[in-house]
């Protein structure tokens, strides 16, 4: 295996061994997503016609958001006791710091997801069973270029005062085109659309994470140097 992907397992064993321990940002994120589909229940009444066409777009809210949350601590818990820096003085590749924090990302929110969906089933009567096989596509390209993007951002957002408020304002906005093909190929495999129609999605929501997923490989020596 090139060493470059040895050390991006090195760094994602890590992060996933220091989120065992605690599971702090995963509760905290699982506890924050349950309360935007709670509060969604209220707004639509279950089983409802409008609750099938809105479904895509609460799970991407509650998932993003409760996303968001997560990822403010991707980097913060690096900043203690100088870690970061430590980081940087071994000989690992700044692009395979880059990938084991953004895999570490994304399994946390590919967890979220699989801890959202029965919530959604359960307080929005949404039947996601016989479609999940054509679901798996659309969230796991949703989550890789939120993660690719939000983990870029988060260690661009770190020595900022304000960083909790400035990450979903740098996050959010590159998002808008990975989000759209995401809660449109969801809505197709909800809807029964024939596989043409998702497909069309699914290849720009592809061609997005492997954009961001690139340039973010590229920019993050960049970041650490900053």
């Amino acid at each position: 295996m090139p060493l470059f992907f040895i050390q991006s397992l090195a760094i994602l064993q890590k992060d996933l061994k220091i989120e065992w321990r605690t599971r702090e940002r995963l509760g905290a994120m699982a506890f924050f997503a349950f309360l935007v589909v709670l509060i969604f229940n209220f707004a639509f009444e279950p089983a409802s016609p409008i609750v099938k066409t809105a479904a895509p777009g609460i799970f991407w809210i509650a998932t993003v958001f409760a996303g968001l949350l997560g990822l403010s601590r991707s980097f913060a818990i690096e900043k203690q006791n100088d870690c970061l820096m430590g980081l940087r003085l071994t000989p690992a590749d700044p692009g395979a710091i880059f990938l084991g924090k953004m895999l570490g990302n994304a399994i946390a929110m590919l967890i979220l997801a699989a801890l959202i969906l029965p919530v959604l089933v359960v307080f929005l009567n949404v039947e996601i069973a016989p479609a999940l096989p054509r679901l798996i596509l659309p969230i796991l390209f949703g989550t890789l270029g939120f993660a690719a993007v939000g983990t870029l951002f988060s260690a661009m957002s770190l020595n900022t005062r304000l960083r909790e408020a400035l990450l979903p304002m740098l996050t959010l906005p590159m998002l808008v085109p990975a989000l759209l093909a995401a809660i449109e190929s969801f809505r197709a495999v909800l809807a029964g659309h024939p596989l043409s129609k998702i497909a069309d999605w699914l290849v720009l929501g592809g061609a997005f994470v492997a954009l961001f997923v690139a340039a973010c490989l590229l920019l993050f020596e960049c970041v650490l140097e900053d």
